[in-house]
């Protein structure tokens, strides 16, 4: 047994881990006591919520406040909060505090969960990323009880704090909002400053990645210092946040937020912006965007967060290190540049084999989909890119969905989670090296 547990690859081991964890989770919300119903929740249903929780996804088949009772709840949370920071990434830190000896291959595994560059000084890593998580999250619920504890009491709003300020720090969208209207998420603080910003602040630093951290942490003020993955996730980070605030702005000026004060017009569009990065939220009704929103919306969803971090997408750099390729194609240029620095070509491969397979995995589950049950192209496209980016956003299709297409957008959030090219190589368990190399031949493209 000890044999076979070392013959998995690192992708393999991660791939499991989450399975296991997923399984555990079904288990658990499967008991009579965790829905209010007193009844045991399908097994279906069960593994769909609790794959979206370890995903940190935030698609739900029933709204966690109406079905959920406090120990469901929690379950879900605690599930949230490992799927976000990753079982690896704890285990190692509780094995620190153990004072247990952290061999190679505990760090090999750590590096490759949080796409840590190397593998020196990852056990400061692992320490910086529990330690920040818990302070960020515990600042978060602090200044949320603020507004939670005056409308709901004292106990129920300090849960209430705890529960939105990790769901959103580690991206994951799920929400108890649902004892004012099943399935409002935070439609009813549209126009709050401190819900949206503490929010806001949570999904963005939950999803810039825990490198990033490492190493303003390191290098605090001093950008030039900066590694070339911090520079061009800031970079990337606030065109998207800025850049789809705006976009957002124009696609529903005249329509969804029309009748909002100015206030409301600003938040709403920086909300919609920032939570399409894979976190689930929502403070407008997702089914009455525009098609031209709801695209925007799918773009960001594929895109999502940055390497190494709670959020899920094919990832910002990725899209980076395409578009600087294109440029360097139309510029006819020998290399791809950028901050002063050369990307390595083995990168390029790698972003493209990204964007390839999470392109046909969505594609791929949205036909299927639509072969199963008649469902709006639009409506099912927006499911498909939620569950492959782990975002969780929706436009109310989700509970009609058959049980077969519930497994299959599980599938996605599964891949999306672990990563669809993590997921491609761990059927691949040893590097094939090729010795032998077969003679060129031209072909036309484009």
């Amino acid at each position: 047994m000890e044999r076979k547990r070392h013959s998995l690859s690192q992708t393999q081991y991660i791939a499991c881990g989450f399975l296991v964890l997923i399984l555990i989770g079904t288990g658990l919300l499967m008991l009579p006591f965790a829905s209010r119903s007193g009844e045991s929740m399908r097994f279906i249903d069960a593994l769909f919520t609790a794959t979206s929780a370890s995903c940190v996804t935030g698609l739900v088949v029933a709204d966690t406040w109406s079905q959920w009772t406090l120990f469901g709840q929690t379950v879900i949370i605690c599930l949230i909060q490992i799927g976000g920071l990753g079982f690896i990434s704890i285990g190692v830190f509780v094995s620190i505090i153990l004072r247990r000896k952290i061999g190679l291959r505990q760090r090999g595994l750590m590096q490759e969960s949080t796409s840590a560059l190397q593998i020196g000084g990852i056990v400061r890593l692992t320490k910086r990323i529990i330690i920040g998580a818990c302070i960020f999250e515990g600042m978060g619920a602090l200044l949320l009880s603020f507004r939670f504890v005056p409308e709901y009491g004292f106990f129920r709003g300090i849960f209430y704090g705890i529960f939105h300020s990790v769901s959103a720090f580690c991206n994951g969208g799920f929400d108890l909002m649902g004892h004012q209207q099943p399935y409002t998420s935070l439609t009813a603080y549209y126009n709050d400053w401190l819900v949206n910003l503490v929010i806001m602040a949570l999904i963005i630093i939950g999803g810039i990645g825990f490198i990033v951290w490492d190493d303003i942490c390191r290098n605090k003020w001093h950008v030039r210092k900066y590694l070339l993955q911090t520079k061009v996730v800031l970079l990337t980070t606030g065109i998207m946040v800025f850049g789809g605030a705006f976009l957002f702005y124009l696609l529903e000026r005249n329509a969804l937020i029309a009748d909002m004060s100015i206030s409301g017009k600003i938040l709403t569009s920086l909300f919609s912006s920032v939570t399409a990065r894979t976190a689930g939220f929502n403070t407008v009704d997702t089914q009455a965007l525009s098609d031209g929103s709801k695209l925007l919306t799918m773009i960001l969803m594929f895109i999502g967060g940055c390497p190494g971090s709670t959020a899920g997408g094919v990832k910002t750099t990725t899209i980076m290190v395409l578009l600087l390729y294109v440029h360097s194609n139309v510029k006819r240029t020998y290399s791809i540049n950028i901050f002063g620095r050369r990307l390595e070509e083995e990168a390029v491969k790698r972003a493209g084999a990204i964007c390839t397979i999470n392109l046909a995995l969505a594609l791929s589950v949205a036909l299927a989909i639509m072969a199963i049950q008649p469902l709006p192209l639009t409506d099912t496209l927006f499911e498909a890119f939620s569950a492959i980016g782990t975002v969780g956003m929706t436009t109310g299709i989700t509970r009609d969905l058959l049980p077969v297409s519930r497994l299959l957008i599980a599938f996605l959030m599964y891949c999306g989670r672990i990563g669809s090219m993590s997921f491609a190589l761990a059927f691949t368990q040893k590097k094939r090296m090729t010795h032998v190399k077969n003679p060129v031949e031209a072909i036309s493209v484009g």
